[in-house]
């Protein structure tokens, strides 16, 4: 009887991660679709068919583009840092060193910390004031309006992001480092090779697939990020710090359009879907022979 079953042991194996998806992913995925459809416009409670309308009005709305601009701000800033210092912060600690263990703590505390509990904080922060403004004002310069002033105010969501996620994927970089042979750096350093190119030569080809990786983590929470932007801005002011998930929410739940806030969600789900495949063909193309 076991011996029968066998053959069908992998699939009962997937079948629960299959279930978890089908019902978390596919479904709210076909409703969505099958939102983005109707006009609710003018009644939540009776919503007409508007076939392509909303992704027509969508397209032609200056807001939309707008907020997609922020969103590619927020990706275009956010992703190289997350990217590129977690990597040299785990290249620095991945030796021995006096109080390793003191600043891997310190360094990943930001992570555990409650997203709200930071923006709340970082508010305080950047409040008129607030302590970086009463620093600014030291140097005998004017105070910031760093939530308040529209050239200022998404950079400052997006530091609280970057402070906020450091920690998490340098832990990332460090697991990868431990695969790294330490042979190669024993001969880079025989041949007289620098610090820098001892990594660029060594780490950076060896963990590329994990490179790759915290690229397209960082990149789609870069797209999807919103508890910062809600707590902290509301969007503003004048939408410039408002990005397409946040966006989402305010047509959605604020102004009851469900069928263009789920034509924006379609929308931001084939914007995800091209980064995933932008990162399969430049850094994983070997692994899948494409």
């Amino acid at each position: 009887m076991f011996r029968y079953y066998g053959k069908y042991a992998p699939y009962l194996f997937l079948l629960p991660a299959a279930i978890v998806l089908v019902i978390f992913f596919f479904i709210p995925f076909f409703q969505t679709i099958a939102l983005s459809l109707m006009d609710y416009s003018n009644s939540i409670y009776n919503a007409q068919f508007a076939g392509l309308d909303n992704y027509i009005k969508l397209f032609q709305s200056p807001i939309f583009y707008k907020v997609l601009l922020n969103t590619f701000i927020y990706l275009i800033v956010a992703v190289p840092i997350l990217a590129i210092v977690p990597l040299f912060l785990a290249i620095l600690l991945n030796r021995q060193i006096r109080g390793l263990t003191l600043y891997k703590i310190l360094i990943y505390l930001p992570v555990i910390v409650s997203i709200v509990v930071a923006a709340i904080a970082f508010k305080w922060l950047y409040a008129d004031e607030g302590i970086l403004n009463f620093i600014v004002t030291s140097f005998g310069l004017e105070k910031i309006g760093w939530l308040t002033d529209p050239n200022w105010a998404l950079y400052s969501v997006i530091i609280v992001t970057i402070w906020k996620g450091i920690g998490y994927y340098m832990m990332i970089y460090l697991a990868a480092l431990m695969s790294v042979p330490k042979e190669l750096y024993e001969a880079c350093e025989i041949d007289g090779a620098g610090f820098f190119t001892k990594h660029l030569t060594v780490t950076v080809p060896h963990i590329m697939p994990t490179i790759a990786l915290v690229t397209t983590i960082s990149a789609i929470s870069a797209m999807k990020v919103f508890a910062e932007i809600y707590v902290m801005t509301k969007g503003g002011p004048l939408n410039s710090s408002k990005t397409i998930v946040y966006y989402i929410y305010e047509r959605a739940f604020e102004n009851l359009d469900l069928g263009f806030a789920s034509a924006m969600a379609v929308v931001l789900l084939v914007i995800v879907l091209l980064l995933s495949l932008v990162n399969i063909l430049f850094f994983e193309k070997n692994r899948y022979q494409i």
